[in-house]
């Protein structure tokens, strides 16, 4: 009984900046903190998409080819890729809370930036800074979730984090599209200032300080990691417009890629004080996410990439519509990591990582059978169980990710699982359209090889030209039907392709264990990080 009656450290009397005290005690209102990390996080996501649909308008508006144009597209990536890596670092040395707030304050600076742009330069150097605002905000996000709650809400809280990181890329080019036919396609980028000023506001107000940490800035190792992912992004981005390995600016991509990644490697195991921890990277659950972020990726990302052309260009389906029948992936997206967020502490995770994986797959068997004669319901009902498969994957896989290391390791982590989607995504979408494109060729000369005089009874291929005119004409629609055959041929080997990958890496779930009750303990020179 006397117990009770000693006083107890409550959220509502621990002062915001008491370092003392665990992050999630010191948060007085989580709910509205949650709401503002949220809003900077869907934010920054919506942006990887929701410029794609602008992009014909952009190029007219800044006087741009179709090859320059996509520069658009590979400044934000590039920039992305490069300062990924050290937000850890970053928020050690000057706080997580400046760097979060200095993040989304860049963000919506350069969003402005991008939507007044009169030149290609100026777009690709704000689209550079934009993408460098936003490295910082993903990571960020998923660290400050872990660590406003409790280890016993991890699960909800990585829940209500992948909603948004999985929802918003699915829902970008639909808004893009809406605010590029309804208003402008400066508003693609204007549209950021109201939910980042909010966003701001509210981060100002409730987000905790943590301290900081004096930690050596290793520039060797952040220079190779920089080069050879830029170099690779790079090699991936502008790989198809320059007929790949027939290029020597590929070449020379591929060998600085290759060389300055290795150089890393080699550093990160030797070096004293190296930009990541090797005691971290030590972590079998981390190092096993990274991975399966790839995966993710590829699948997700690629299959979004594929499936709008595919729908508009073979199907004829209007931007809308398109837009409609792929959101609703999203319904089981949200479905599933509801789900995932009530069931793990009581199945194993990696009974839920598994289902999702072969969920997955299964989404892309049923694309593999599509047809040119297919309504909506199967591009629907595709996407619902698709969704629902990586629903199951990224909940259960980021909290397990996270269950095992140090909570002083989170950013570091998180930066790494998010760098490695990003990667994953460029090269899933790389190697998709390289697939399509050979395919297709392929394809379409097969076809045309079965097209004689009694398979299209109508017309005499051989005779054709005595007719003119006319004869050129029905030429061309034969050409055209092949042609579509052809695209829909190449698109469903991509899809067995992705199914393949998924599959393949099932077995990878057996690399994960399952976490310890409470989660691993921070020392106390950590606390407060």
């Amino acid at each position: 009984m006397a117990s009770n009656a000693l006083p107890r450290r409550s959220a509502a009397a621990a002062l915001p900046d008491d370092d003392s005290i665990p992050l999630h005690e010191r948060v007085r209102y989580r709910g509205l903190l949650t709401v503002a990390v949220m809003g900077a996080s869907i934010m920054q996501i919506l942006d990887t998409t929701i410029a794609n649909v602008a992009i014909p308008h952009m190029q007219s508006a800044l006087g741009a080819t179709s090859e320059t144009v996509t520069w658009v597209l590979t400044s934000y990536i590039l920039a992305s890729a490069v300062a990924m890596p050290i937000t850890g670092w970053l928020a050690d040395r000057i706080g997580r809370r400046e760097l979060f707030m200095a993040a989304v304050a860049g963000f919506i600076v350069a969003s402005m930036a991008c939507g007044a742009a009169q030149t290609l330069e100026q777009m690709v150097a704000f689209r550079f800074l934009q993408g460098v605002s936003a490295a910082f905000i993903g990571p960020l996000s998923q660290s400050v979730m872990l660590d406003i709650n409790p280890p016993e809400r991890h699960a909800r809280a990585m829940s209500i984090w992948g909603m948004g990181i999985m929802i918003g890329p699915i829902l970008g080019p639909i808004l893009g599209g809406w605010l590029t036919e309804s208003v402008n396609w400066r508003w693609v980028f204007y549209v950021n200032l109201p939910v980042g000023l909010i966003t701001l506001a509210m981060m100002w107000a409730l987000l905790p300080k943590t301290r900081t940490v004096t930690r050596r800035f290793d520039l060797f190792g952040f220079s190779m990691l920089a080069l050879g992912l830029a170099a690779l992004q790079l090699m991936l981005d502008r790989g198809a417009h320059q007929d790949w390995f027939d290029s020597i600016e590929i070449w020379i991509e591929m060998g600085v890629a290759v060389s300055c990644l290795w150089m890393f490697i080699v550093h990160m195991f030797t070096a004293r004080a190296p930009l990541f921890s090797r005691k971290m990277l030590a972590d079998r659950n981390l190092v096993t996410a990274m991975g399966f972020m790839v995966v993710i990726g590829v699948v997700m990302f690629a299959s979004m990439a594929l499936l709008p052309p595919m729908l508009q260009n073979l199907f004829g389906w209007p931007v809308i519509d398109t837009g409609v029948a792929l959101a609703l992936r999203g319904i089981g997206i949200l479905a599933s990591m509801w789900v995932a967020g009530q069931l793990l502490g009581k199945i194993d995770a990696r009974w839920l990582v598994g289902t999702g994986l072969l969920t997955a797959a299964y989404s892309l068997w049923q694309m593999s059978h599509w047809s040119l004669a297919m309504g909506m319901q199967p591009v629907i009902i595709s996407g619902l169980v698709q969704g629902l498969g990586m629903g199951l994957i990224f909940i259960p896989l980021n909290t397990m990710a996270f269950a095992t290391i140090q909570p002083q390791y989170r950013t570091d982590g998180s930066s790494l699982l998010n760098l490695f989607r990003s990667i994953g995504a460029s090269v899933g979408i790389s190697i998709v359209t390289t697939l399509l494109g050979s395919n297709i060729q392929t394809s379409h000369a097969d076809l045309a090889a079965h097209v004689t005089n009694s398979s299209v009874a109508l017309l005499d291929p051989s005779t054709a030209d005595r007719f003119g005119i006319a004869g050129d004409a029905a030429l061309a629609m034969v050409n055209a039907e092949i042609n579509r055959q052809a695209a829909m041929v190449a698109y469903i080997d991509d899809f067995w392709a992705m199914m393949w990958v998924t599959l393949a890496s099932v077995p990878l779930v057996l690399l994960l264990r399952p976490p310890k009750p409470g989660g691993p303990k921070a020392s106390a020179a950590d606390m407060g990080h």
